[in-house]
């Protein structure tokens, strides 16, 4: 195995938390560019800048838990933390779409016709494609857990079945998405409705595509067996986030495919 665990290291100051935020500030402006000039310039160097962070500042943790032992106990409590702060963060980021979509859905004005859905907007039947991606989101949330459990159990081969069938429903879930918004009646510009509608579905979407990533580099390292029962550290964050992302799903589909339409 490749843990060696020194106490007395301390981890490095890291230079990464600063480079994804300017990446992240050329992403939004780029995007305002982008909506507002049709300029790709300043949206394509912050995604740049964004991947390159990420695949930089994982190598790095990855070294320094995996070959380097500075990740101890106090170490990990500070990641477990951090990444439990996130989750919070994306929670309230989600807030404000339900908080938009209930605003606009339960007291309709005059102007999209004093009733929800609008006057015009054909809701999609949520017995169809939003059901299936409901199954297909919770099975990959019991072969997540499947996992977890396998790896707590020293279990290596069923940790990485488990991973892998995980990633593949997600990546099912996302070709089910788009096949969905191919079928759309309505677009992004079509009242508050099409507004809501694609923006929580949407950010959601985005959010399983970079969980699946996070998966599949833990996949990567379960094949290099840079995790056992109790250094994973890495793992369970994913898991968490793959979680978060399940539950958001599911009040996303009560609310604005089931009670919305």
């Amino acid at each position: 195995m490749f843990f060696r665990i020194n106490p007395f290291h301390l981890v490095d100051m890291s230079p990464w938390p600063l480079f994804g935020s300017l990446g992240a500030l050329c992403l939004t402006s780029g995007m305002v560019s982008w909506f507002h000039h049709n300029k790709l310039d300043l949206l394509t160097l912050g995604l740049l800048i964004i991947v390159l962070t990420m695949i930089h500042w994982w190598r790095d943790v990855i070294r320094e838990g995996t070959f380097m032992g500075m990740h101890t106990k106090k170490t990990v409590t500070g990641l477990r933390l951090g990444v439990i702060l996130f989750i919070v963060s994306e929670i309230c980021f989600f807030f404000a779409f339900f908080w938009s979509f209930f605003h606009s859905s339960l007291a309709p004005t005059i102007e999209i016709g004093a009733t929800w859905p609008p006057v015009g907007v054909n809701p999609l039947n949520p017995w169809g494609a939003p059901l299936l991606n409901t199954v297909l989101l919770l099975s990959s949330g019991v072969t997540v857990t499947y996992s977890h459990h396998s790896l707590l159990s020293s279990t290596h081969k069923d940790t990485q079945i488990g991973l892998l069938l995980t990633i593949m429903l997600g990546f099912t879930f996302t070709m089910v998405q788009y096949a969905e918004y191919l079928e759309t009646s309505f677009s992004i510009s079509d009242s508050v409705y099409g507004t809501t509608f694609f923006v929580a579905t949407g950010f959601h979407g985005l959010h399983v595509i970079i969980g699946s990533i996070f998966l599949f580099v833990c996949f990567i390292r379960g094949n290099f067996l840079h995790f056992n029962h109790n250094h994973h550290v890495g793992f369970e964050a994913a898991a968490w986030y793959w979680h978060f992302v399940d539950v958001v799903w599911l009040f996303l589909f009560v609310s604005i495919y089931w009670w919305g339409s």
